[in-house]
């Protein structure tokens, strides 16, 4: 049975690159799928295929207009499309349009399964922003025609029906969830090791909609926070990237800008899932912004709070019954004791929330297990 993945693979993002890992782990140990039988469309097809051993074509074939790229992709893949048996589209925050190619991407792969007459799922994928007439066209053709969707929050269902989609949705774990956990069991009385991820908030070499302003009052925000936190208990911080080069540049530049680096790890590498989850695993608390390393800390069965840069991230924080562990970027930039009123509050609770970590582990690893149920329902078929 041939297999196809598409997703925002192949950009050094390794949230997105742990979603992948987490699709093909459950498609090998579960499903019996062998990897020469697993085809993914990807930013960097040459990368892809070393790293997991599988065969990848190009997501897409840029052109001097979107209308040319779109038209060129379907020529070029629409006969790669043919040849599965099924094509997997997800997981990540793909069914938006904040970004301007994703929702005609993504969906013209809605449109060659369709002509191929290939089954295929929407999985486990984050929705929104969808603000575009176009955006919800595509994105309502690519889920309403799909065999089986599903996503990793209510939030994302609600758009969806909003936009229009009529069919069943079910929430799931996101696959990420899925990859083979290392976790340490925590054994500390209190707070002493705390791992921190950042995003290039409004960057000028990142964001669609630089300001340069708002990036230096990012930054520094982050940098008191921390900087409090350091003056205020007696904690060792890992600064540690999930995005490279990006977020290894903003890391540096809060880093830079902080007083109290005694006790400050900044980790430059280019971290695989894998390299995540261990160094997440080593913590005894993440404070989160990109929301894979949320998830991953989960798996690592690491106490988590988080930083909400975009409504994803608040979101998977509610689903879980943690919204008071989000700190809004808008507050962080404000007050510089936001993420020490947090961490004290937590650490004045310490056995409980290492509990709760246990149970939220544990939780997450059996959504994961339920999202690949659509799977076998379209297998059959």
């Amino acid at each position: 049975m041939k297999i196809g993945i598409v997703g925002n693979y192949g950009n050094n993002n390794n949230g997105d690159e742990a979603i992948l890992a987490g699709i093909i782990e459950q498609l090998q140990v579960h499903y019996k799928i062998p990897l020469e039988d697993i085809v993914v469309f990807s930013n960097n097809p040459p990368q892809t295929a070393n790293l997991y051993g599988v065969a990848s074509a190009p997501l897409y074939y840029k052109r001097s207009s979107a209308t040319l790229t779109f038209i060129e992709t379907i020529k070029k893949n629409s006969p790669l499309i043919r040849e599965l048996d099924m094509l997997i589209v997800g997981g990540g925050g793909i069914l938006m349009d904040f970004y301007n190619r994703e929702a005609q991407l993504f969906g013209s792969y809605g449109i060659m399964a369709r002509w191929g007459k290939v089954p295929y799922i929407v999985y486990g994928c984050g929705a929104g922003p969808i603000t575009s007439s176009m955006g919800k066209l595509f994105i309502r053709y690519l889920v309403g025609r799909s065999n089986s969707v599903s996503v990793r929050d209510p939030k994302s269902k609600q758009l969806l029906k909003k936009i229009g989609v009529r069919k069943d949705i079910k929430v799931v774990g996101d696959p990420a969830f899925a990859l083979p956990s290392k976790s340490q069991e925590k054994t500390s009385e209190r707070i002493k090791n705390i791992g921190v991820t950042v995003v290039p908030y409004y960057s000028l070499a990142y964001w669609p909609e630089a300001n340069d302003i708002k990036y230096e009052n990012y930054v520094s925000g982050m940098a008191e926070n921390l900087d409090l936190i350091m003056a205020e208990k007696d904690v060792n911080i890992t600064l540690f990237s999930t995005k490279f080069p990006h977020d290894v540049d903003v890391t540096i530049d809060v880093y830079n800008r902080m007083v109290h680096k005694d006790r400050v790890t900044v980790n430059k590498n280019n971290l695989s899932p894998e390299e995540i989850i261990d160094i997440s695993a080593a913590q005894d608390l993440i404070i989160g912004t990109r929301l894979h390393s949320l998830y991953l800390a989960v798996n690592a069965n690491t106490p988590v709070m988080a930083i909400s840069y975009h409504h994803k991230v608040a979101d998977f924080m509610e689903m879980v019954d943690m919204a008071e562990r989000t700190v809004r970027i808008d507050d962080l930039i404000k007050k510089k004791d936001s993420l020490l009123t947090v961490v004290e509050a937590m650490d004045q609770q310490w056995p409980e929330k290492v509990e709760e970590a246990d149970q939220l582990h544990r939780r997450m690893k059996e959504m994961a297990r339920l999202g690949m149920q659509q799977f076998i329902r379209v297998k059959k078929e």
